[in-house]
């Protein structure tokens, strides 16, 4: 976003110009004049109620300050945005984010793992404006919360306003897949459908059984992703459970089997990453981003709100403003 000025060497004028006429008054030699004072002989002499010298430098420089406005306006001064358009789509993406209590393991470099998805989530979603992206949430059962959409402001809200434990205690996988292969069978037109999954837990809950749900998703003809998040062993755990309003503090043992995350990937014609620590999540993701890879055509539209009413408006104004001074004010003085 810009301000430019359609007719630059008008501006230019009507800048230099007063500028100039000030330097020259400095040179110009006083008019002869004579003081005479008003007033009775040995009275007092007769003193104006206000300091007229003041007001008249003022009004002059209102005169020169109203042309400098006219000449801004008839510089053409115009308001440029720039916006950029796909004209082709890119991929649709939905990401099933795990939010179970496990998800609040804190062992991403001071963060929780959910905490450490969403900030990875957000910015794959900021690098890739061209793609459409939907989001479910994944715990003891799954709910679809924003359909592939290119409405970035509308993922984003709903992103951020997601918690863990939102949807209970259990890790409902092969419902969550099965939900995301529903929709993704419904895309039409896309370059590339794709469901990624982000869990650190086994299947235990729902009744869909993961593979049967990933096999649907290759059936498709969707790309899989699976993402495992956190590693094994004792992990601080604290979070504030939405549903009771409770805060949970303590530790748990972090395990899930790696080879079930790895089968549902297959099974699904997929990719498994484990990402065991926050430098192995970021490595996810970056692997991700190449492998999503979708080309799409864009164009930019310029945009150009002309901004010359105004200064007239205020230019006159001024004008207007400083004549009726003179006219009412120092009528009999100037």
């Amino acid at each position: 976003m810009s301000i430019g000025f359609d007719a630059p060497p008008v501006l230019f004028i009507g800048v230099t110009l007063p500028v100039i006429a000030v330097i020259l008054s400095r040179f110009r030699k006083d008019d002869f004049s004579l003081l005479v004072p008003l007033g009775a002989p040995g009275g007092a002499s007769f003193r104006p109620p206000f300091g007229v010298d003041s007001l008249v430098r003022f009004l002059r420089a209102g005169n020169i300050a109203a042309l400098v406005l006219l000449f801004i306006a008839a510089a053409a001064p115009v308001f440029v945005s720039s916006e950029t358009v796909w004209l082709s789509r890119g991929a649709d993406i939905v990401f099933i984010l795990d939010v179970s209590p496990s998800m609040a393991g804190i062992d991403m470099n001071g963060k929780n793992r959910f905490d450490a998805a969403r900030d990875l989530v957000r910015s794959f979603a900021m690098t890739r404006p061209q793609d459409a992206l939907g989001l479910v949430a994944l715990g003891e059962d799954a709910a679809l919360l924003v359909p592939p959409t290119l409405d970035r402001e509308a993922f984003f809200t709903r992103l951020d306003a997601l918690r863990i434990g939102e949807l209970g205690d259990g890790t409902a996988i092969g419902t969550a897949l099965a939900l995301a292969s529903l929709h993704v069978r419904n895309f039409r037109g896309a370059s590339r459908r794709s469901v990624i999954l982000i869990t650190d837990g086994e299947n235990n809950a729902g009744s869909i059984h993961p593979e049967n749900a990933a096999a649907s998703l290759r059936s498709g003809g969707a790309g899989f992703w699976v993402i495992g998040v956190g590693g094994a062993g004792e992990v601080p755990i604290d979070y504030v459970d939405p549903l009771t309003k409770l805060r949970r503090t303590g530790a748990f043992d972090s395990r899930y089997d790696h080879n079930s995350l790895r089968a549902i990937a297959e099974e699904g014609g997929g990719v498994y990453i484990a990402a065991p620590s926050a430098e192995g999540f970021a490595s996810a993701f970056a692997r991700l981003d190449s492998g999503e890879l979708s080309i799409g055509r864009s164009g930019v539209i310029r945009r150009r709100i002309p901004l010359h009413e105004p200064f007239i408006a205020a230019g006159v104004l001024l004008l207007l403003a400083v004549r009726v001074l003179r006219r009412y004010v120092l009528g009999a003085l100037w």
